[in-house]
């Protein structure tokens, strides 16, 4: 019933720029954080940047300095800007979003997730 999609990702020269875009939809109430998560081969998924309702942001410590997370809340989407990208941050990156929707007889929040997209940083 939520849909969570990604888009943006690709392959980047050292040093340059991408902006990820997530759409949430469906029978979403309202949304309060969402964020940005990544996962490379062998390595856990990490959180890599969320934003809350409020507009609150959190980064890891890797990306601070480099890469910003907003949100357009009428249109429901969550963007992650990187710059000064680095080969380290190659990964698939995934948008998380905490949509309240309705859970059988109960409104609550659930993480909603994307299917992922690829980002690959390499000269």
């Amino acid at each position: 019933q939520v849909h969570v999609v990604e888009s943006g990702g690709g392959l980047v020269q050292p040093g340059g720029s991408l902006r990820l875009s997530c759409a949430a939809s469906g029978s979403i109430f309202s949304i309060n954080a969402m964020g940005w998560y990544r996962q490379a081969p062998g390595k856990q998924r990490e959180l890599v940047a969320a934003i809350t309702s409020g507009g609150s942001t959190n980064y890891a410590d890797s990306v601070k300095g480099r890469f910003t997370i907003s949100r357009d809340n009428a249109k429901n989407t969550v963007y992650l800007q990187m710059n000064s990208l680095k080969p380290e941050d190659t990964a698939v990156y995934y948008c998380m979003v905490g949509a309240v929707v309705a859970v059988e007889t109960m409104i609550r929040e659930v993480d909603h997730w994307g299917q992922g997209t690829q980002v690959t940083v390499s000269s």
